[in-house]
C-alpha cells in the first residue's frame, strides 16, 4: 500500500508536465515559409512593320558575255600584249601573230589590184577605138573586180595578225605563249585565251515550283515590278557578307521547269561597277514574293517549342505570363513574321523564357536599345 502511494505521487506530477508540454506545443502555430520573389524576364513589344517577305535561294555568278579568243590567220606569236587577269577594253591588243608573210601576200595583192586597176580604166577608151573587144572589155572588169577582193582579203587576213579584244572585260592567262604556231583555220583554230564581261553580271538560281507559282501571281495581280520600269528587284549576299548588299533585277525565268528537280531556273543581273561579283562564285539570292504589307515581328528568342505547336509567353496587366500558341512567318532583317496569335503593341517575353511557366508573376524589365543592337 505505502509502495503504491509512493508510486502515485512520484508519476502524477510527471505526468501533469508531460500533459502541459504536449499542449502548449499544439496550441502555437508553425511559421509560413518566406514567399517567393517573382522571376526576372526581359520583354519587349510585338513590333508592326512594313515589309516585303522574301525567299532565299542559292545561285552562282556568271558572265553576261564570254568570248573565246582564237586568231583568224596562222602563224607564229611574236608577242603577247597582257597580264593575267587584267581588265582589258574592247579594242586592246591581246597578241601580234608575225605579220612578214601577210604583208608580203598583202604587198602582192596591192600590185596585182593596180595593174587590174589601170587596165580597166584604160578599158572605155579603147572599146570605143575598137582596139579591144566587148569580151575583152568585160574580162578586164571582171578581173579587177576580182583583184580588188583578193586586196581586200589580203587587208583583212594582215589586220588579223593582231589579236584584240572583242569585249571590255578581264582576261584570263595565255594559254600560249610567244614563239608558238597557232592554227587560224576556221573549226580548228588555236585557243588563246578567254576574256569575260565584269559589269554587270548575271546570277543563275534555280527556284521551286511552289516559289514560281506565288511569284507569278504576284506579277499577274501587279504587285511586283511597279516601280523601277516593272524591274522586279531582287538581293544578293556574298559568302563573306552578312546582310544583302548587292541590289539587282530579274532579267528572266527559263522556258520550262526540270522535270527531274521541280526547278526552273531564273536569272537575274546585278552591278559589279567594283568587280567584287567574281564570275563562279556562289552567292545567296532573296527573290520577293509579297507586296509591301504590315507584319508584325518578334526576336526569335521569344519564341518557345511545345512538340509541333509554337508560342511565346505574353505579359499580362497583372504581370504574370500567358501561353499563347502563335503562326510563323519567315524570317525577316533578323526577326521573325507572326502570322497569328498576337497583336502589335504587346509585350512578350525575350529572356528568361526557361525560368517561367504560364501564370507566373513575373519582374518584367523592357528590353533596352543597346541590347536589342548588340544582338543582332
Amino acid at each position: 500500500m505505502y509502495a503504491k502511494l509512493k508510486f502515485q505521487h512520484f508519476f502524477r506530477p510527471a505526468l501533469m508536465a508531460t500533459v502541459a508540454i504536449i499542449l502548449a506545443t499544439g496550441c502555437t502555430k508553425s511559421a509560413p515559409p518566406p514567399a517567393m520573389a517573382p522571376t526576372a524576364v526581359t520583354v519587349a513589344a510585338v513590333e508592326q512593320k512594313n515589309i516585303v517577305e522574301w525567299n532565299e535561294f542559292t545561285g552562282r555568278v556568271e558572265p553576261v558575255q564570254s568570248v573565246e579568243i582564237r586568231p583568224r590567220v596562222s602563224g607564229y606569236i611574236q608577242e603577247v600584249k597582257f597580264q593575267s587577269g587584267q581588265l582589258v577594253k574592247k579594242g586592246d591588243v591581246l597578241f601580234t601573230i608575225d605579220p612578214r608573210w601577210n604583208q608580203a601576200v598583202f604587198d602582192q595583192r596591192q600590185a596585182e589590184y593596180d595593174q587590174a586597176k589601170n587596165e580597166a580604166n584604160r578599158t572605155a577608151v579603147l572599146l570605143k577605138g575598137n582596139a579591144i573587144s566587148t569580151e575583152e572589155a568585160d574580162a578586164r572588169k571582171a578581173h579587177y573586180e576580182e583583184a580588188k577582193a583578193m586586196l581586200d582579203s589580203a587587208e583583212l587576213d594582215l589586220e588579223y595578225t593582231v589579236v584584240r579584244a572583242p569585249i571590255d572585260g578581264r582576261v584570263s592567262r595565255a594559254l600560249l605563249t610567244e614563239g608558238n604556231y597557232v592554227s587560224g583555220n576556221a573549226g580548228n583554230a588555236s585557243l588563246l585565251t578567254t576574256v569575260v564581261s565584269v559589269d554587270p553580271v548575271y546570277v543563275i538560281a534555280d527556284i521551286d515550283e511552289d516559289t514560281l507559282l506565288k511569284f507569278n501571281q504576284l506579277v499577274h495581280d501587279k504587285k511586283l515590278g511597279d516601280e523601277n520600269g516593272g524591274r522586279v528587284p531582287v538581293a544578293l549576299q556574298l559568302a563573306d557578307e552578312k546582310d544583302y548588299p548587292h541590289q539587282g533585277y530579274i532579267e528572266s525565268f527559263d522556258n520550262q521547269l526540270n522535270p527531274d528537280t521541280g526547278s526552273i531556273l531564273m536569272r537575274a543581273v546585278f552591278a559589279n561597277t567594283d568587280g567584287m561579283i567574281v564570275p563562279g562564285l556562289f552567292a545567296r539570292i532573296r527573290l520577293p514574293l509579297s507586296e509591301n504589307h504590315p507584319a508584325l515581328l518578334v526576336d526569335e528568342r521569344a519564341i518557345g517549342t511545345d512538340q509541333a505547336q509554337k508560342f511565346v509567353l505574353t505579359l499580362t496587366a497583372t504581370n504574370t505570363v500567358q501561353y499563347r500558341p502563335v503562326e510563323l512567318g519567315p524570317v525577316i532583317d533578323g526577326k521573325r513574321i507572326v502570322r497569328s496569335g498576337l497583336t502589335a503593341g504587346e509585350k512578350i517575353v525575350v529572356n528568361g523564357l526557361s525560368r517561367v511557366r504560364p501564370g507566373m508573376p513575373v519582374t518584367p524589365q523592357d528590353e533596352t536599345p543597346a541590347v536589342q543592337t548588340a544582338l543582332k
